[in-house]
């Protein structure tokens, strides 16, 4: 099988699962992948009650059931990528941005640094710069990373891994079991930062379409989600 067939597949399965789940899918799927990584981007995904909870200002009811729903719908997604591609997923991201009905998750197979450190070896332009900006916007909320590590996907995809950004105040929230609101609090802070980010797209030379953020509190390891439209 192709790659082609595979993201056709995988985003098939994935709309399927979604709807038995949340009652409506997306209106589209894009799936993006390599060796380590499965991107999934969801547009136009946003429920009849779900509207009515946004026009309400209810955010942080929808982040809560969508939560819920996704820890009992990770473990089947997992499963069906390795008896589809053959991937062991260790590690699995997701992020919304409501306001704009999209979403992403992202599946990773991956080992440790060595690994990632042999996936992101591959240049494209602007790299180091953007690997700058980003630990700039970590030092300013949390700290400079440990390491950073990235991969064009594809031309709309950019996939970034942050590994040690957790100050001891996070780490110790995440022991006194308050992971929602630091997750709520460090992803808003970063994607406010990100989001229309004309410097980043003056690097990458394209347009921001979309930013994620998803977080391991455990692993102290953090993914950003650039989904991008290239100017040429």
């Amino acid at each position: 099988m192709n790659e082609n067939h595979f993201q056709n597949e995988i985003a098939s399965h994935i709309g399927k699962i979604l709807r038995d789940a949340f009652g409506k899918g997306p209106q589209s799927i894009y799936v993006s992948m390599d060796r380590l990584f499965v991107v999934v981007y969801l547009r136009n995904f946003l429920t009849p009650t779900e509207k009515i909870l946004l026009k309400q200002g209810q955010i942080r009811a929808i982040q809560h059931t969508r939560d819920v729903v996704m820890r009992s719908i990770i473990p089947e997604i997992k499963v069906y990528l390795l008896l589809l591609t053959g991937m062991n997923i260790k590690e699995f991201y997701y992020d919304w941005d409501l306001h704009n009905h999209s979403g992403v998750f992202v599946a990773c197979q991956f080992e440790g640094s060595s690994s990632l450190a042999s996936a992101s070896q591959e240049q494209y332009a602007g790299k180091e710069e953007l690997h700058h900006e980003i630990s700039c916007m970590s030092h300013r909320i949390q700290k400079r990373p440990d390491q950073i590590y990235s991969r064009m996907i594809n031309k709309r995809t950019l996939l970034i891994v942050r590994c040690g950004v957790l100050i001891d105040l996070s780490k110790e929230l995440i022991q006194l079991s308050d992971e929602d609101h630091l997750k709520q609090a460090l992803t808003h802070l970063e994607k406010k930062h990100l989001q229309d980010n004309k410097y980043v797209e003056q690097i990458l030379n394209t347009r921001i379409v979309d930013v994620f953020v998803g977080w391991n509190f455990q692993k102290d390891r953090s993914v950003i989600v650039f989904i991008l439209n290239p100017i040429a």
